[in-house]
């Protein structure tokens, strides 16, 4: 099986759609797998944003796309730009396609950590604004 994120082996971590009814087969998938924790909590926090419902390419991917074109120049650059993609030996391909597919996902899951940790911080900011508050005692 494959990570539903990266597409790399699954490794054990899993996802399901709590909203489904327990003896609903849907409710678990073999599809929604992952292979390791950064990118099970990157698709969960993704699947609470976005309640599942995603079409279009959000501005996050847009970016992450963006920022496939720099390691793409390079690689092309240096394998020569006037050749047609038609030329290219099949070992070029793949070490294009790993190129590409690794530039998006370091940024889309760097993005995803960045976001959680902001939220994060915002939420213990906070409770220890309540745990502050709650700590002077009764005003009389």
């Amino acid at each position: 099986m494959k990570c539903a994120v990266c597409s790399r082996k699954a490794k054990g971590f899993g996802w399901f759609n709590a909203s489904i009814k327990l003896g609903d087969l849907n409710r678990y998938s073999d599809k929604l797998v992952f292979c390791s924790r950064r990118c099970q909590n990157a698709f969960s926090t993704l699947m609470n944003k976005t309640e599942g419902q995603m079409i279009d390419p959000s501005e996050m991917e847009m970016a992450a796309m963006g920022c496939c074109l720099s390691p793409l120049g390079e690689f092309v650059g240096a394998i020569g730009m006037d050749r047609p993609l038609a030329s290219y030996s099949r070992e070029e391909v793949m070490t294009l396609i790993d190129v590409v597919v690794t530039a998006y996902q370091e940024h889309m899951t760097s993005e995803h950590e960045r976001m959680a940790a902001r939220d994060l911080a915002f939420l213990e900011e906070r409770l220890a604004r309540k745990s502050k508050s709650s700590s002077m005692g009764a005003p009389f």
